[in-house]
């Protein structure tokens, strides 16, 4: 009877020890339990119930359903799925979404994380854990969302706007640039017909200057096709077969274009935009891969169209990937991500670099490919 008191006196101290701990916890600690004939209670409930929750623990405990009611109704199903889950497989229930707080007229996410274990004899399933208000986390998440959507918006506009202003430019350098140079050989040639034949001088300053029209005229032909590639009018699989064949004879690198595909069904602005990506994915491998081969490999399949550029060279190391100047990655990425799609990079069978651009075959006429900024759910949501 002697060590009843000190029992006793230690139970007291742990209790008081616990209840500190709990007070000072952020969110809600509990115990929820599902009974065999699927109703449910709750037999401990912190203090922080009703800042939580907005309901007492008192209420609570009378009408353990209540929570159940405090759940937006579409985010209900996904909370029966995940306590079915834990429940049968006995693993920690880990869940989140959103509830109505009538006592603030307001929508809180929160996440519950317990764990289960089922209570003899009774069929009953007990999980103990905590729940936590995120709704703070949650609007972060939801304004980085917006922002990436808003500047996958910008990204897309400004490259279409690029493009629209290197074709207007191309084709004023083609068209005015290029018509007067041609009157000026045309001229020059009628001139260089009156010279006197047996004045050597003139005759090699008129050949000199016939000369440097036609460079000049092959360098506008060259900027001209770097802005705007007039084989674009023909079609994508074109326009990459063509751009295989400059590449390799600029560069000395054996370049190989495989494609099933006689056309791709793809508005001009999407079509530049894939024929940029290809332009600067052969520039890096031009500038930093040290290949002596290319591979360029476009296809499709049901669900997406595929852009494949592999090459042989010394691979791309992952701190390079990470440096701040790596603008042409970052470029592609953004370009892909515009056309609704991803871009990855991988390693080539044997060495060298693999990059990959995937398309959803949906996405090819609707808008700017740029991924929606609309708040899931349509709710609105508070702290």
């Amino acid at each position: 009877m002697s060590e009843q008191p000190a029992i006793a006196a230690a139970l007291q101290l742990a209790q008081a020890r616990f209840d500190a701990i709990v007070r000072n916890m952020p969110g809600l600690v509990y115990q929820f339990e599902r009974h065999a004939d699927g109703s449910v209670a709750f037999p401990y409930l912190s203090d922080g119930c009703q800042a939580l929750l907005g309901v007492t623990a008192a209420e609570l405990h009378a009408q353990p359903q209540r929570f159940f009611e405090l759940i937006l109704e579409e985010d209900r199903k996904s909370y029966l799925d995940a306590m079915q889950a834990s429940a049968a497989s006995l693993w920690s229930w880990n869940w989140e979404g959103r509830i109505w707080v009538d006592a603030w007229k307001d929508v809180k996410w929160i996440n519950l994380r317990c764990t289960p274990h089922v209570l003899p004899g009774a069929g009953t399933v007990r999980w103990e854990g905590i729940m936590t208000n995120i709704t703070e986390s949650k609007l972060e998440q939801l304004e980085v969302r917006q922002s990436r959507a808003r500047l996958a918006e910008l990204t897309a506009h400004i490259e279409n706007v690029k493009e629209q202003e290197r074709t207007r430019i191309a084709r004023e350098i083609h068209d005015d640039l290029g018509g007067n140079l041609t009157a000026i050989k045309m001229a020059l040639a009628m001139l260089s017909r009156r010279l006197p034949p047996d004045d050597a001088a003139l005759q090699d300053k008129a050949a000199y200057v016939d000369a440097l029209v036609d460079r000049t005229i092959d360098a506008v032909h060259r900027i001209s096709l770097d802005l705007r590639p007039s084989i674009l009018d023909f079609g994508l699989v074109a326009a990459l077969e063509w751009q295989a064949k400059e590449f390799g004879t600029q560069a000395g690198i054996e370049v190989v274009f495989d494609s099933a595909l006689r056309e791709i069904e793809l508005d001009p602005d999407r079509a530049s935009a894939l024929f940029r990506i290809v332009q600067e994915a052969l520039n890096n491998i031009a500038k930093h891969a040290r290949a002596s081969r290319v591979a360029l490999q476009l296809s499709r399949t049901r669900q997406y169209i595929i852009l494949k550029i592999s090459d042989n060279g010394r691979g791309i190391a992952p701190a390079d990937r990470a440096k701040p100047q790596s603008f042409g990655l970052r470029g592609m990425a953004e370009r892909a991500r515009a056309l609704g799609g991803t871009l990855t990079l991988g390693h080539a069978p044997g060495g060298g670099t693999v990059v990959a651009i995937k398309i959803k075959r949906e996405n090819m006429h609707a808008g700017n490919g740029a991924p929606s900024s609309a708040t899931p759910g349509g709710a609105t949501i508070g702290k």
